[in-house]
């Protein structure tokens, strides 16, 4: 079985929440582009000035979607 690695996008500021929310959109508008077989997105807010979206792919696409779509960090996802 591979690895999940949960690739994160930070969004700060007053408006982190709302763009954030709006990132996981283009996310899933990704995935259905590419015909990826990804199901785990998502956003979350962690404070009133930090807000995150994810997507949690397997080690066979990492390097594929991190080329393309440019996560500012990742972690492995358990």
């Amino acid at each position: 079985m591979s690895r999940q690695i949960k690739l994160i996008w930070d969004f700060r500021g007053p408006a982190s929440a709302k763009t954030a929310e709006h990132h996981e959109i283009h996310l899933k508008e990704y995935i259905a582009i590419e015909q990826l077989s990804i199901s785990i997105t998502g956003f979350e807010v962690l404070t009133e000035m930090h807000a995150i979206a994810f997507m949690v792919v397997t080690d066979e696409h990492m390097i594929q979607v991190r080329d393309a779509l440019k996560p500012h960090r990742g972690e492995l996802y358990t």
